[in-house]
């Protein structure tokens, strides 16, 4: 009797372990779907304001802000990657 008691709890336990082990895949595969969902909705709004801004610039309704010298100077001053500043037509930066 005992030992059929002790071996119902040791299933019991074996069956509540991968239990708990699902739910941490479960947990760490939603964790996973959210961050790529943040970084996608993060890298969206990025195009969508750089093509709003570069559309104006080309336009000239930017002009009191900024024109298109001033953005691929700034963009000369904050770009360091050299494949970035090409997108840009901009030089590669020279190693310090």
């Amino acid at each position: 009797m005992t030992k059929d008691l002790d071996e119902r709890i040791a299933a019991l336990e074996e069956r509540l372990r991968q239990a708990k082990e699902r739910k941490k895949i479960i947990e760490k595969r939603r964790r996973a779907i959210e961050s790529r969902k943040r970084r996608s909705e993060d890298t969206r709004r990025k195009i969508l304001v750089g093509a709003i801004v570069l559309a104006k610039v080309e336009k000239g309704e930017m002009r009191p802000i900024v024109d298109r010298e001033g953005l691929l100077a700034m963009l000369d001053a904050e770009l360091t990657r050299d494949a970035d500043r090409a997108l840009f037509g901009l030089p590669p930066k020279p190693a310090n």
